[in-house]
């Protein structure tokens, strides 16, 4: 394919440290403004849920349409993707009744299938091959999935488990410097190793975002959801503006000679 088509349907970023820097925090905004919106707000988990997917849907559309990667237009809907997470999991688990384990247990099934039905259909599940308009609605289902998934691991580890919301986030990052140790020294799946990263990565900013913003006698440090999420947003998008990125599988061109 020639090199400016590929660059040019490229709509996804080069996973890089940048990427998963901001993953994280976009992550955790995930957590304290769906949070803000369930439980300071007062709207509840179904009507976070339904405000949050209404806003996914309009994102994923968007990004779908657009022509190229848009830095910005990408990371809004990775940041709806993890709230609408936060919010639906919470309603899994609380409202549903169907508890953490539930919860996860489901999500995770929902997970695997899209990624056996995108391989199938396919034939890889690379972010590489996100280059069509169907690749793309498998990779935004199987993001909201993990993104989902990754809630309610994280609270499942935080409570049903008793470690905290501080035990919760040094286990999901002793988990992450592992995979990143199975990067750098074996030759396992770097695209297995991409989804447990971008699973993981989940839980990780749900407990630090737990952490940051429930009371104190649940073991967080109490502080304002809304406050926390805009300082949380303003380094989202400090990090966006500053930190290089480019599309996944675009080719660096060399100066004209």
């Amino acid at each position: 394919m020639n090199e400016q088509i590929r660059d040019h349907l490229a709509k996804v970023p080069e996973v890089t440290l940048g990427f998963w820097v901001i993953k994280i925090l976009a992550t955790t905004l995930g957590e304290t403004g769906g949070d803000t919106v369930t439980m300071t707000w007062n709207l509840g988990y179904l009507g976070g849920s339904a405000i949050f997917a209404a806003i996914l849907v309009a994102l994923v559309a968007a990004q779908i349409s657009v022509r190229g990667f848009r830095p910005l237009l990408y990371w809004a809907t990775i940041v709806a993707s993890t709230t609408f997470g936060t919010t639906m999991a919470d309603f899994a688990d609380r409202s549903l009744g169907i508890g953490y384990t539930g919860g996860s247990s489901l999500l995770l099934a929902c997970l695997l299938g899209t990624l056996g039905l995108w391989y199938w259909s396919l034939g890889e599940v690379s972010v590489e091959s996100v280059r069509t308009r169907r690749a793309e609605a498998f990779y935004w289902l199987a993001i909201t999935f993990s993104q989902t998934l990754g809630t309610a691991l994280g609270d499942w580890t935080a409570d049903t488990s008793g470690l905290g919301y501080a035990g919760g986030a040094l286990v999901f990052g002793a988990g992450l410097g592992l995979l990143a140790a199975a990067y750098y020294w074996t030759s396992v799946s770097r695209v297995l190793l991409f989804w447990a990263a971008f699973i993981l990565t989940r839980p990780l900013g749900a407990t630090v975002g737990d952490f940051l913003d429930k009371p104190l006698d649940h073991g967080g440090l109490s502080l304002s959801r809304p406050i926390a999420s805009a300082v949380i947003a303003a380094c989202v998008l400090g990090c966006i503006l500053l930190l290089p990125q480019r599309a996944s599988g675009s080719v660096r061109r060399r100066p004209a000679d």
